[in-house]
């Protein structure tokens, strides 16, 4: 091992929990001298740093504080649920006090420094994005199909509080991920060459079918779409969308230049998809 167990049990010893201003339980981490003396360059005065297990030790340390931001979205009852921050370490303050306690005689601890990670999403951006309805679209289902209502709900509030910033692409399968029993789908009937079988997250392909009625609109330029070999009940024929985790994909880009915000819900056999932006979006004609 490059780095020494003795060293990680260090700097895992001397973390402390406190609190940080967003309330997050954050770690601080303090590194001694013992910690940091054992860095230099074997075989050769004390004086050169080994950059290699430098990098290596901030790599571990990255890999302990990182915490992922959490964008602004909107709760069930509607109220807009603050952004929390994310934290890593900062690699250049943490090279400078490193630096700084190997190359002198200090006999004293450094505290690991950190940094924030913002969120791209935060409230005031989740507000003005939600003042403009641009589509929406309602489907409904039997709620009584207990499997397929539940892969519906899930697949639903994977799509919603979605931002889609100006440019960028909306893929169903990235955004939903693989419908998995780990993931907590279950088998329901499904569309195959034409035939109704089962499968896993047997469902899904109403909420890809809702979604795509809901931003099929000036503004969203629909970049992949495939129709299931025949019809279903939930849509008017030729406005579905199936999808598939080996297979088709649901993909949109945003042409508006303002972020949209996707709200999706699934309750009682019914099933919506709204897009929402700001008052000022306006798409690009090309004109």
């Amino acid at each position: 091992m490059i780095i020494s167990s003795l060293s990680i049990l260090l700097f895992m010893f001397l973390a402390h929990t406190t609190e940080d201003t967003m309330g997050v339980s954050s770690e601080d981490i303090m590194l001694q001298n013992i910690e940091v003396d054992q860095y230099s360059l074997p075989y050769f005065e004390p004086i050169f740093l080994d950059e290699g297990k430098v990098q290596l030790l901030m790599d571990r340390l990255e890999e302990t504080i990182y915490k992922e931001p959490v964008n602004a979205r909107f709760s069930a009852n509607g109220q807009i649920m603050p952004e929390i921050l994310g934290e890593t370490l900062d690699r250049n303050q943490f090279q400078i006090l490193f630096r700084e306690h190997f190359y002198s005689n200090r006999n004293s601890n450094f505290e690991v420094p950190k940094k924030p990670i913002y969120p791209k999403v935060d409230r005031g951006l989740l507000k003005e994005i939600s003042t403009k309805q641009l589509g929406t679209y309602t489907t409904f289902f039997r709620k009584n199909n207990a499997e397929r209502a539940h892969n519906i709900a899930l697949a639903t509030e994977a799509i919603n509080n979605y931002v889609l910033f100006p440019g960028e692409t909306f893929s169903f399968n990235e955004i939903v991920g693989e419908r998995t029993r780990e993931r907590g789908y279950k088998r329901a009937p499904v569309i195959v060459r034409g035939e109704l079988s089962e499968d896993i997250g047997g469902g899904i392909c109403q909420v890809s079918s809702t979604l795509y009625n809901a931003v099929d609109i000036n503004g969203i330029q629909i970049v992949e779409r495939y129709a299931h070999s025949r019809n279903v009940p939930y849509v008017p024929k030729g406005r579905d969308a199936t999808v598939s985790w080996w297979g088709p994909d649901f993909v949109f880009k945003n042409m508006y230049n303002a972020p949209i915000l996707i709200r999706s819900v699934s309750v009682n056999g019914t099933m919506w998809v709204s897009i929402y932006s700001s008052d000022t979006a306006e798409y690009f004609t090309g004109k």
